[in-house]
């Protein structure tokens, strides 16, 4: 009861094909041939001409000053739902104090 049950492995169907004899080669020892110097390419360096300079410090301030534009509407957002939030629990406390006072 508490002896698990191993499956039973099926057996291959189908064709066999018979394991491949690899006959061993022999290796004369030879002349070595010197490796061929290979110049080793050169990478282009980056020119930084005024122009791309200037493209450079421009993207970049653009791409701070969006940044900073939607960080500073998201703290309004928040500042503007926190405020009616608060005015929305002012009011409904007055009406609740004035229900209370009516009876």
């Amino acid at each position: 009861m508490f002896r698990p049950k191993l499956p039973t492995m099926p057996q291959p169907t189908g064709t066999v094909t018979p394991p491949v004899v690899v006959e061993p080669t022999t290796i004369t020892p030879g002349t070595s041939i010197p490796p061929a110097t290979v110049p080793v390419p050169t990478r282009p360096t980056v020119q930084l001409t005024p122009g791309t300079a200037l493209a450079l410090v421009g993207g970049g301030t653009a791409v701070v000053l969006v940044v900073g534009a939607v960080l500073v509407s998201l703290l309004l957002a928040v500042a503007i739902t926190g405020a009616s939030v608060a005015v929305c629990a002012l009011v409904i406390r007055s009406l609740v104090n004035a229900d209370a006072k009516r009876r």
